[in-house]
């Protein structure tokens, strides 16, 4: 065997099995419930801008948890942390069928999406601390990936449950995959390594244009997948339950295995190569939907969205991890999350106001123009990267 295909077989260590088994679980739990509760919610009398809160409130949540993490797994470790993270992703899932106003709904959108927060810093900071520097991409493309595969399956099969099982049903089998990765827990690392180095905070990644930039840009691809999750099966309304649900299908596939591609051809030519044909093929994507009463648009739309929005998550978490040194990385993970959560919810929250006035088409049209905006930070994060790798910066 040589040592290259020897070096192969360990990325995928048994820690590293370990955090996708409990990162599958958590992930099966929200993304069964990311399109099933906006339409939960307007099942029991709220209108589109209650859908959209409900969206809110869980990436609310998530966006204030994630600053605390790096914090409170320095204090508790990663195992504990982790724990509690999927109990309160899962545990309240299980209360849903038993809510039956906004209030409640809105209360446990908002428990979950602090579990939500600490599972996936606590995985990204995890990964990069456990695959091997020169394989980070890889790595990270590898356990998104894996992660995502909830997504492929679990937005379409949340849709297709609810509509044909009922809303409890999807509830329960939710929230008992979010408490199933409480059994991968104690064989993940403990502690965070011991570093002489002074851990990055949150708010001073916030702070640093280098790590900022992709979080920003990444942000904007990710308001428009709030606003496919949530909105989708309201805006097709022309089209059949079963449409929506291959093209929500569609989108997840799509980014999931671009994810895993980006991730390899970052490591060879460089993430930042990736940035902008991500962020462009995602603004194409989001600008067919424009033509919301074809079904070709939307399946069209989702393919070119789902697989811009993929390299974009790669190639900007990539590039973070690569600016820090490994004290750094709880930090990064926050941020980038940060970055994603903030933009699911107030993609939501925004479009379902902006959509109520104007319509779709309009409100999707003007959701792609923001998109394609995000091109200049882009270009001038990729003119840093070059001027970094000739030592001008």
């Amino acid at each position: 065997m040589s040592s290259t295909n020897s070096a192969r077989q360990t990325l995928l260590t048994g820690p590293m099995l370990l955090l996708c088994s409990a990162s599958f679980g958590a992930m099966v739990c929200f993304y069964l419930l990311l399109s099933v509760v906006p339409q939960y919610a307007t099942s029991i009398g709220a209108s589109g801008i209650g859908a959209g809160l409900a969206t809110g409130a869980l990436m609310l949540s998530t966006v204030g948890v994630e600053l605390a993490t790096p914090r409170i797994v320095a204090r508790f470790g990663y195992r504990l942390t982790l724990a509690a993270g999927l109990a309160l992703i899962g545990a309240p899932a299980l209360a849903l069928p038993l809510a039956h106003t906004m209030p409640a709904i809105l209360t446990i959108c908002l428990v979950r999406g602090a579990g939500l927060a600490i599972i996936v810093v606590v995985g990204g900071s995890l990964v990069a601390s456990i695959v091997p520097a020169e394989r980070r991409g890889e790595g990270l493309g590898t356990y998104g990936f894996i992660v995502n595969i909830p997504a492929v399956v679990g937005l379409p099969a949340g849709v297709w449950l609810a509509a044909h099982a009922g809303y409890p049903t999807v509830f329960i089998i939710a929230g008992l995959a979010g408490l199933a990765g409480l059994l991968a827990v104690p064989g993940l690392p403990g502690m965070p390594a011991a570093s002489h180095e002074l851990p990055v905070g949150v708010l001073a990644g916030l702070r640093t244009p280098a790590l900022a930039r992709p979080a920003i840009i990444f942000s904007a691809t990710s308001m428009a997948a709030g606003v496919v999750v949530t909105f989708l099966p309201l805006a097709a309304i022309h089209a059949s339950g079963n449409i929506v649900a291959a093209a929500l299908l569609v989108q997840a596939a799509a980014s999931t295995l671009t994810r895993w591609w980006a991730g390899h051809l970052g490591d060879r030519h460089g993430a930042a190569a990736l940035l902008i044909p991500g962020l462009l093929t995602a603004t194409t994507g989001m600008l067919a939907l424009i033509f919301i009463a074809s079904t070709p648009a939307i399946m069209i739309g989702m393919v070119l969205f789902g697989i811009g929005f993929g390299i974009t998550q790669n190639a900007t978490l990539t590039l973070m991890f690569d600016r820090v040194s490994p004290s750094g990385y709880d930090a990064v993970s926050a941020v980038w999350n940060v970055g994603y959560d903030a933009g699911l919810g107030i993609g939501a929250v925004a479009f379902g106001i902006l959509s109520s006035r104007t319509g779709y088409p309009a409100a999707f049209a003007l959701l792609a123009a923001f998109m394609f905006a995000m091109l200049a930070p882009a270009l001038y994060d990729r003119r840093y990267t070059i001027d970094r790798a000739a030592g001008i910066r």
